[in-house]
């Protein structure tokens, strides 16, 4: 290949704000980007197709007018890619009311069908679950596959919840202990050791 490069290139990403969860999916990357000021938070998403990575990326907001207010509902939303490249997941915690510094009731689940483009809400965490993780002040959400994770410091195990999507049915959520974690008790992610037979 002509264009090989060896060394990581630098270039603009071209977006409003920082990207937050950036995720590839097939030939394009999704990020959510705060597109608000700086007393209040309105995130967007945004998409960019992977052409030429010597040049900038460009850009395109994906808003439709069904999607309503459905980035004001959640407040610190995350994507977590799904176990196909035709869904997206986005999480984030259940905003109480629209006020600027409103509490979270519980954790929301939403799954974006990227050809229809259309949202729906595939998993609430339980309360009892949901109380484990208000008194934390860090908290990670992180997963792949159709796996949504959930870590907090004081813990000490993971909240999973599992998404079904071959006939639709979610299978729900449930604790995962035994999980080291980095010291802090705050588990941030998965470790993938590539080999020809791995699977996600």
């Amino acid at each position: 290949n002509d264009n090989y490069n060896p060394n990581w290139l630098k270039f603009s990403s071209n977006l409003p704000s920082k990207p937050r969860s950036p995720i590839l999916i097939s030939d394009f990357i999704l990020t959510l980007c705060d597109v608000g000021s700086p007393w209040r938070s309105q995130w967007a998403m945004f998409k960019t197709k992977i052409v030429d990575m010597g040049k900038a990326m460009q850009w395109v907001r994906l808003e439709k007018r069904d999607w309503g207010d459905i980035f004001e509902v959640l407040k610190r939303p995350r994507l977590v890619k799904a176990g196909n490249d035709s869904k997206v997941y986005m999480v984030g915690g259940l905003k109480s009311s629209y006020a600027l510094q409103s509490a979270c009731t519980t954790i929301l689940i939403l799954r974006l069908d990227l050809e229809s483009m259309d949202w729906e809400e595939v998993g609430r965490m339980p309360m009892e679950m949901y109380r484990c993780f208000v008194e934390s002040s860090k908290f990670k959400v992180f997963g792949g596959g159709n796996r949504v994770c959930f870590s907090a410091k004081r813990v000490g195990r993971l909240a999973l919840w599992e998404d079904n999507c071959e006939d639709g049915k979610t299978l729900g959520w449930r604790w995962v202990a035994g999980v080291p974690g980095n010291g802090d008790g705050l588990c941030r992610g998965f470790t993938f050791e590539a080999r020809l037979d791995a699977m996600p």
